[in-house]
């Protein structure tokens, strides 16, 4: 019994310092993506060939993996289809490695009536039903509109930096909330294992008091109801310290 109480609090403490450095990893990484966050948003050219770089080969990528997999459930009924969407992808992925700087003026194309839809339709929704969170609706639906403007406006000058500045500030938001959990969670689990330290101390000082109280009983040769008595509250101290 009393290797296993001793076991268990080293189990346990190795198993928070296993978990604290994940979570410490986990915060690094978040520092890495704010800094190459920063860094995109200062070089936005380079941010934006470097994403329409990555996001080509991910399309070549998932289009032969698709084909592969296309190939080995090559008795399915949807097999055909699965080739066709496997092969537009891989055109797209070489057409993009290829030409990277049209490829980005036609996304950001696509982003601006993208934005320009989208607030649209939020503007005309929060005119129509008016909910509880009209204003916001609003607000966001004017901001899509004058944003879907303003990128159309400069266009195709706008694509040299739109893409880069999107993806730069989503890796610098996601680093931030990696930041935050890792923090967090690396405090929380600091104050778990203070809390749990006085309890294994108190639970050893209420054994040596016990202890100290049976020495002092056999000493003085007291009768068995005194000792009956010291060995009843060394086993209330006990329960009270594994509470």
């Amino acid at each position: 019994m009393g290797a296993d109480r001793s076991g268990g609090p080293r189990e346990n403490q190795a198993d928070k310092k296993q978990v604290s450095r994940s979570f410490g990893v986990m915060a690094l990484l978040g520092v890495l993506l704010v800094l190459a966050g920063l860094v995109g948003l200062v070089y936005t050219g380079v941010a934006t060939l470097t994403t329409m770089f990555l996001f080509g080969w991910l399309l070549l990528a998932g289009g032969v993996v698709g084909l592969l997999q296309a190939f080995q459930s090559r008795k399915s009924n949807y097999f055909w289809l699965a080739v066709i969407v496997a092969a537009i992808n891989m055109a797209a992925g070489f057409v993009i490695l290829r030409r990277p700087e049209a490829s980005a003026e036609a996304l950001t194309m696509f982003a601006a009536l993208l934005f320009l839809t989208g607030g649209v339709f939020r503007l005309v929704g929060a005119l129509v039903v008016r909910g509880a969170h009209f204003g916001l609706t609003l607000v966001q639906g004017a901001f899509g509109i004058l944003l879907g403007f303003l990128i159309l406006s400069n266009w195709p000058g706008s694509s040299l930096y739109v893409i880069g500045t999107f993806f730069s500030l989503a890796l610098l938001f996601d680093g931030l909330s990696l930041i935050a959990l890792g923090m967090g969670a690396r405090r929380i689990l600091g104050l778990v294992k203070d809390g749990d330290e006085p309890t294994t101390t108190d639970g050893a000082a209420a054994g040596a008091a016990a202890g100290a109280a049976d020495a002092a009983a056999d000493k003085a040769g007291e009768p068995d109801k005194v000792r009956e008595a010291a060995e009843k509250r060394r086993s209330e101290d006990q329960e009270q310290s594994n509470n």
